[in-house]
């Protein structure tokens, strides 16, 4: 890009670390967050701060790391709305890099065109590897873009990730997104149904998993997951909750052209489970507390089920 400057919007758990490598990387960024403190921490990077998301309109490149597209929708509102009053330089592009409905994206892409007198355009580019991978800066970065557009954002995607791939046009980088979160959600869940499986039957989960890993079991997710499975760690490195958001971008996805996903349909039973009993704010890996607590609602049936002996 000829301007080595960017919007950021939302500074999470993820956001905060991949905006402050973009200042590492030599970027402008001014960034907007819900609350302050993040924001006081950007600015002691370096970075700048704005009071409204509309104050980004003149940025040639607008970064949204927010939870959901709908919390995109309703940030970007009033910047809309300016671009639709005074349409912004053509070229402006929107990134989404939060994980979204693939469709739903392609819509969102559709208003942005429409409001800003198709000068801005929106990317969708979700990442995977976590919060460890975006504060080293090595996220996998799925876009979904034109290939001039991909080009041109790419100083910015390297700056945040290592391993970068245009997938496709819009919608694409989102619906890798949704594959990459049906192999992790349903790995993660396989690893969690083991390690109950074997310390109930009084094995030693670390060493199952340390012997996993050197099989034709052992993954990445094994590596980085596994630790807090065997641990029982739940402490948030994301929140569990949306695992089911993303899994069930899988089945509309599925549905949009007719495929087959048992897995992707399982899993989001599984993690609607999870939320049920209160537990998506937790980390990922609390799946196992979940499948543990259906354990015991399996062991109480039983119970209750088994006929009375008779002398």
């Amino acid at each position: 890009m000829d301007r080595k400057e960017a919007g950021f919007v939302g500074l999470g758990l993820m956001g905060a670390p991949m905006a402050a490598n973009l200042l590492a990387a030599g970027w402008a960024v001014t960034a907007w967050n819900r609350s302050a403190p993040a924001l006081d921490a950007f600015e002691a990077l370096g970075g700048s701060r704005v009071a409204a998301v509309e104050g980004l309109r003149d940025q040639p490149v607008i970064v949204f790391m927010l939870p959901d597209l709908a919390d995109i929708e309703d940030a970007s509102v009033a910047l809309l709305a300016g671009w639709a009053a005074k349409p912004p330089t053509p070229g402006t592009t929107v990134v989404v890099m939060s994980s979204v409905s693939p469709s739903a994206v392609k819509e969102f892409g559709k208003r942005v065109a429409e409001a800003s007198g198709g000068n801005a355009v929106v990317v969708d580019a979700p990442v995977s590897g976590g919060t460890k991978g975006a504060a080293e800066g090595t996220l996998a970065i799925m876009a979904g873009a034109t290939e001039a557009d991909f080009r041109r954002l790419l100083p910015l995607f390297n700056a945040m990730g290592s391993t970068v791939r245009r997938l496709g046009p819009l919608g694409s980088g989102s619906l890798a997104k949704a594959c990459n979160q049906l192999i992790v959600g349903s790995t993660t869940a396989a690893l969690a149904e083991a390690a109950e499986l074997a310390e109930r039957s009084g094995m030693d989960v670390a060493a199952l998993y340390e012997v996993l890993a050197g099989g034709l079991a052992g993954s990445r997710v094994l590596d980085v997951v596994g630790p807090r499975l065997a641990a029982k760690d739940y402490e948030p490195t994301g929140p569990a909750k949306f695992m089911h958001k993303d899994l069930s971008f899988v089945l509309e996805s599925a549905d949009a052209v007719g495929a087959a996903v048992p897995m992707a349909s399982a899993g989001v039973e599984l993690y609607a489970e999870l939320k049920r009993q209160g537990l998506g704010d937790r980390d990922l890996a609390v799946v196992r507390q979940t499948i543990s607590n259906l354990s015991g609602m399996a062991r109480c049936n039983t119970t209750d089920n088994t006929p009375a002996k008779t002398n």
